[in-house]
């Protein structure tokens, strides 16, 4: 077995992290991670997720906006690890999108491997740049804009 990868972030690890949970969690384990540069993840994609029940159910592709989602998480992850000390009763959320293009369709079986790179902030808002590839192809790529705001529990 080899060592984990330096930054390598757990699947339990990443439920500290994120307050998604099944089956809305779109990121299975990060492979690297450096603050405020960049973040390397994965998602398996198995036919065993509930939205391929409906889309399509004889030619399952995974929803273009399920890819953005996983994406958005792990970007939300790089944020999240890179200012921990202040994500106390803070939630991060999406803001926008620009330039977002889809390469090539993703299906059950695929290995979704997404890169966010860090690109700037100012105060609250956070912009970055993803790609997620399947076998070293660009499936989606886009620039991702989120908040951090108080969260609201109630």
């Amino acid at each position: 077995m080899k060592p984990p990868v330096q930054g390598e972030i757990v699947s339990k690890d990443i439920l500290d992290l994120l307050p998604h949970r099944y089956p809305f969690l779109l990121v299975d384990r990060v492979l690297d991670f450096e603050p405020f540069k960049f973040i390397r993840a994965v998602k398996n994609i198995t036919l065993n997720e509930p939205h391929f029940q409906g889309h399509f159910p004889m030619y399952p592709v995974m929803p273009g906006v399920l890819i953005l989602e996983s994406m958005a998480q792990t970007g939300g992850i790089m944020v999240i690890k890179s200012i921990k000390d202040k994500m106390d009763g803070k939630i991060f959320l999406f803001a926008g999108l620009d330039k977002v293009r889809f390469r090539r369709p993703v299906f059950p079986g695929d290995q979704l491997i997404i890169e966010v790179e860090y690109g700037q902030h100012k105060m609250n808002l956070w912009k970055m740049e993803a790609k997620a590839f399947v076998e070293d192809k660009v499936a989606a790529q886009g620039i991702f804009s989120a908040a951090i705001v108080d969260r609201e529990d109630g």
